[in-house]
């Protein structure tokens, strides 16, 4: 999911990037009322463990591979404005330290799996828990929250692969390639998160954001 330089135009390189500075900008402001002295440690916890757990794949199928985007993850533990921030700095710091996705490309990065996985995964989550009581079902929601992230953030690369990309590949091709594997790397994403999520709501259910 890390996109290279090169794989974008200017105007959507550019685009993107603005509107992940916009969405950064807002963030900051929204994060305000989700830390305090008890969760902001927890915040520096979450981007670290999703920078750790992102360095592991996964096999999927056809010889590819997935790893944890997180940003249902973050969303659910702290927020989902605190989400956007973490998955901002691990984003960062992948680009600039470990190559892992082009500089040129950092806003169309911090976009897909910064705000569309953040904001869907979260949607998710609140739509579910509004329904439905109980760490049981913070847990499920968690998986489902964490499965259709994946995939939106899938869908969302081809929706800017069709506007802007530079690759000679077919859009229907992108897109199909990559639906069909995002969704069975969402899977992985919502077994992880899941299981994430269910093991601190056993030890310190005060920290998990999304069941307050």
């Amino acid at each position: 999911m890390h996109v290279p330089d090169g794989f974008f135009n200017a105007a959507v390189s550019i685009s993107a990037g603005a509107v992940a500075a916009a969405g950064v900008g807002v963030c900051l402001r929204g994060a305000r009322k989700e830390l305090d002295d008890r969760t902001a440690p927890m915040a520096g916890l979450v981007a670290a463990f999703i920078f750790a757990v992102q360095m592991l794949n996964f096999p999927v199928a056809a010889g590819t591979s997935g790893h944890l985007l997180g940003g249902a993850l973050a969303a659910i533990l702290v927020g989902p404005y605190t989400a956007v921030l973490c998955m901002a700095v691990v984003l960062l710091v992948q680009g600039f330290f470990f190559a892992d996705g082009g500089l040129t490309a950092l806003g169309v990065n911090i976009t897909l799996m910064g705000i569309v996985a953040v904001l869907a995964g979260w949607a998710v989550f609140r739509l579910i828990t509004s329904r439905a009581r109980g760490k049981g079902a913070v847990v499920a929601a968690s998986f489902v929250a964490a499965l259709i992230s994946v995939p939106a953030s899938a869908v969302s690369f081809a929706l800017l692969f069709w506007i802007g990309g530079t690759a000679p590949i077919e859009v229907g091709t992108v897109a199909m390639a990559m639906g069909g594997v995002h969704v069975l790397i969402g899977i992985g994403e919502g077994l992880i998160t899941a299981v994430t999520v269910s093991t601190v709501l056993a030890v310190r259910p005060d920290l998990v954001y999304g069941a307050r």
